[in-house]
């Protein structure tokens, strides 16, 4: 309910009738005490009222229609348009803010439509390019369709494919349409897996699972540190791959050579809860940039590092949804040296006593 305001419509209605009351009522005494006749002291009030009721009428319907003329530029895809009178301490005031607010909120999700059209486009048209160069060189007699060359296009394929299954990731999570299987298994076999199959990928090794993260560097070494060596974490095991191997994919991306790529598993400070870090040597990320690593299609000013394509912007912003699914945080942690990213979860919900 909306406090009280000395400003407010029904005050000023309020004040406009007691006026009105005021005014015939003072026209009827000085007839009476002047002998004025009462047709001459009722013109004279109507005209009065007829006054006040319009200044207070023209102050109640003009910022009505600013707010129309607004909402009408709105509904014909206008977002830069605003009302005018936000700053009234009465409803009209009220609705001029929400108005103005929604049209904010609506530029700005026209914005990142038109950014996200803009660099999905540009993403796809890479691959697409690369993978037509390779086949019209093949169909015109260029190049021999031997193993190297499909290798090449075979590449481009599978970094469409990532690409592909990416969006739809982000499709679903915009829609909330990705339910959580969450359940207890053991950190150090699990971690160890998803490790082994980032070194894979970086040999080029086939037949891996088609999860997030597919860094083509070998030059990296990949270290696990797990502690106590029985611990055990309760999650999603597919959705906690999305995190490691993104957060992998980006460290072993922005590594130098001969680098290395620590993951790090402890227990988390609240009972059952987990902490996991992966940390890098590469050249860190600024702390004016670190709020926007996990935004789409964000690949910060930092160096990609020896051999980084740069990536398409997405991992991390698939690795912080999927720990906010889980009731987590991933955030930038302080390292005095490289990237250290940090997340946390929460564990097994607690049974009520």
């Amino acid at each position: 309910m909306r406090p009280f305001s000395p400003f407010s419509i029904k005050t000023k209605l309020g004040t406009l009738v007691v006026v009105s009351v005021f005014i015939t009522t003072g026209l009827l005494l000085v007839a009476l005490r002047t002998d004025t006749e009462l047709r001459f002291i009722t013109v004279f009030s109507v005209i009065a009222s007829m006054l006040i009721t319009q200044f207070v009428a023209h102050g109640l319907t003009a910022p009505l229609d600013d707010m129309t003329r607004v909402a009408r530029a709105i509904s014909h895809g206008d977002f830069t348009r605003r009302v005018r009178g936000a700053g009234r301490r009465d409803e009209l005031g009220d609705l001029a803010s929400t108005i103005n607010l929604m049209a904010d909120d609506l530029e700005a999700v026209d914005r990142h439509r038109r950014e996200l059209v803009a660099n999905v486009s540009h993403e796809l048209r890479t691959p697409i390019a690369a993978l037509r160069a390779v086949l019209e060189n093949v169909v015109d007699g260029v190049s021999e369709a031997d193993p190297e060359t499909m290798r090449t296009a075979l590449k481009q394929t599978e970094r469409l494919g990532r690409l592909v299954g990416t969006l739809l990731d982000l499709s679903r999570v915009d829609n909330g349409v990705v339910p959580l299987r969450a359940r207890r298994f053991e950190v150090w076999p699990y971690l160890s897996g998803v490790l082994k199959e980032a070194g894979l990928a970086a040999a080029g090794r086939p037949g891996l699972a088609s999860g997030s993260g597919g860094h083509t560097r070998n030059d990296v070494h990949l270290h696990l540190d797990v502690f106590p060596p029985g611990l055990t974490a309760y999650a999603d095991a597919e959705r906690l791959h999305q995190v490691v191997a993104n957060l992998i994919d980006n460290a072993v991306k922005h590594s130098p050579a001969l680098g290395r790529v620590t993951v790090r598993a402890r227990p988390g400070e609240a009972p059952g809860s987990l902490a996991l870090e992966v940390v890098d040597e590469g050249p860190g990320i600024p702390e004016a940039e670190r709020h926007r690593v996990f935004e789409r299609f964000n690949r910060g000013s930092a160096n990609s590092g020896e051999g980084g394509d740069g990536g398409t912007g997405l991992g991390l912003a698939i690795a912080r949804w999927a720990v906010e699914l889980h009731g987590g945080r991933i955030r930038v942690a302080e390292s005095a040296r490289g990237c250290r990213m940090l997340v946390t979860l929460p564990g097994a919900p607690q049974a009520p006593h």
